[in-house]
């Protein structure tokens, strides 16, 4: 009995620690999974729990007021991104027709785009300029897989 009570506190306060290692771990998990897969679409498929996981290190950061820390790993998101967009589009399939993978990806990058703009009122005029930088990039991305996958839409 006593051993289950300091279990259960031991996993409340691992769980109350911002950037407990049970956080760590995961992100460490999805992105060993995602580097570890060679299809683009099952690739493009891990972005969004990878993001959200990468999306809630990069809040902490920015809320400590540890930018310089934060942006490592936006940058690796924007890498990331990137390059499954350009492995999607030279797997040479339509999304139009077949959007598993174009369609995971497209929402990691709203979701991201969303959370940038949510953290940039947060922070100094100085601070701003990589997190502007990396969302311009993040929505040429965006956009792009969009028209992909609805191509008769006007830009």
């Amino acid at each position: 009995m006593r051993r289950a009570s300091t279990a259960r506190l031991v996993l409340l306060a691992m769980a109350l620690v911002p950037g407990s290692a049970v956080g760590q771990d995961r992100v460490a998990q999805l992105r060993s999974r995602f580097e570890r897969e060679s299809d683009p679409v099952h690739k493009a498929k891990q972005m969004p729990p990878l993001g959200e996981e990468q999306f809630k290190e990069i809040r902490e950061k920015v809320r400590a007021g540890q930018i310089p820390d934060a942006l490592p790993i936006l940058d690796q998101y924007r890498g990331e991104a990137e390059a499954c967009a350009k492995a999607l589009d030279d797997s040479g399939i339509n999304a139009e027709k077949h959007s598993d993978g174009f369609k995971q990806l497209e929402i990691s990058l709203r979701e991201a785009l969303r959370r940038i703009n949510e953290m940039l009122p947060t922070m100094t005029s100085d601070e701003q300029p990589p997190f502007l930088e990396a969302r311009t990039e993040l929505t040429d991305v965006d956009q792009h897989l969009v028209h992909e996958l609805f191509p008769q839409r006007p830009r």
